[in-house]
């Protein structure tokens, strides 16, 4: 039986300190049919001449702006040949046997469109002075919402003590490294572009994968598709309110401007995405939690009220994308729903 070819798809921008954990964990996969290419997003460090240098088998592509991490993905999968992609974020370092599990799961059943693997948090300074050991804490397994539309990254910031461990179907997968059938990519198309190009660096994975489940296509969860990733700027996970307001200083940490895309790309993602009536149905849910973030906002982060021209005047844009994202939905507004808790 022949093995079908994986693409892995790493975009970079100024990864000079995560490339050689990234792409030595790239080197030690077990499967054998591997195409690899490297998405130079216009770096000014040495990423590209370590990996010309280092990893002279990988394919380097060095393009002359940075496009931002999915246009990146999207710009990449033009030189990718597998019927398999992974969209691979240069922070994380892959099980060896990632990729050979990732087919196994996705073989057995041809609906599968994305397989989220589990990810674990590692501490890059730890890997760096050599005292990293196997981190227990989970990072993400996959995307959730709740009622409110809440974005949540299942298992974040929790102890791996097993409750993850049963593979399940799931709403998205999140895109530090998700796993991609290549058919599922290109039939989520929309103006002829995989990606919305307005969102730049933040929420396009939310919106592609969104897009993906109502389109018709299964989104899976795996325990044994094994990442590790750093997410230093996110060590807290935010089940309440409250739990919002203690990570003040923490979300300072994070680029006003990464803050400021959090809130309009997931809006607009929704507005895209999201049947009407489902957002009638949990109206009072939505506007308690519009309240609270934009509460929030005024007295932390007052800088996102910035972005309400920007956001008003892409709108018309948004809701044009709505409709051709309606027009080729297959989910029903019941089976969606069922996702929102």
């Amino acid at each position: 039986m022949n093995k079908p070819l994986v693409t892995i798809n790493l975009v970079v921008n100024n990864g000079e300190k995560y490339l050689r954990y990234c792409l030595d964990h790239v080197r030690r996969q077990t499967y054998e049919n591997l195409e690899v290419n490297v998405f130079d997003n216009a770096s000014i460090d040495s990423t590209r001449d370590i990996v010309q240098r280092e990893y002279p088998e990988f394919n380097l592509i060095a393009h002359p702006q940075n496009l931002g991490m999915w246009p990146g993905q999207e710009e990449a999968l033009k030189s990718s040949h597998g019927f398999y992609i992974v969209g691979l974020s240069v922070d994380v370092m892959m099980h060896p046997q990632f990729v050979k599990n990732a087919i196994r799961v996705c073989e057995a059943d041809p609906l599968i469109g994305a397989l989220q693997a589990k990810i674990l948090r590692y501490d890059f300074q730890q890997l760096a002075d050599g005292s990293y050991d196997a981190s227990k804490i989970i990072d993400t397994c996959g995307f959730r919402l709740a009622r409110s539309r809440r974005v949540m990254n299942v298992g974040h910031g929790a102890f791996d003590y097993g409750q993850h461990d049963q593979a399940t179907e799931i709403f998205a997968a999140e895109g530090a490294v998700p796993f991609f059938k290549k058919e599922a990519l290109e039939a989520i198309r929309i103006d002829g572009a995989i990606v919305d190009h307005d969102y730049f660096w933040y929420g396009d994975d939310l919106d592609l994968t969104w897009r993906m489940q109502l389109f018709g296509w299964k989104q899976w969860y795996d325990p044994d598709v094994i990442a590790y990733h750093d997410r230093s700027t996110t060590k807290g996970h935010s089940r309440s309110m409250m739990d919002y307001f203690r990570r003040v200083k923490t979300r300072q940490q994070i680029p006003i401007r990464k803050r400021i895309l959090d809130w309009s790309n997931v809006r607009f993602t929704i507005i895209k995405n999201d049947y009407i009536i489902n957002i009638l149905k949990d109206a009072p849910y939505i506007a308690i939690r519009e309240i609270q973030v934009l509460g929030f906002a005024l007295l932390f982060e007052p800088q996102i009220f910035l972005e309400i021209p920007r956001f008003l005047g892409l709108l018309p844009a948004m809701l044009r994308k709505r409709r051709l994202v309606m027009a080729k939905a297959k989910k029903s507004p019941q089976e969606m729903h069922t996702w929102f808790i």
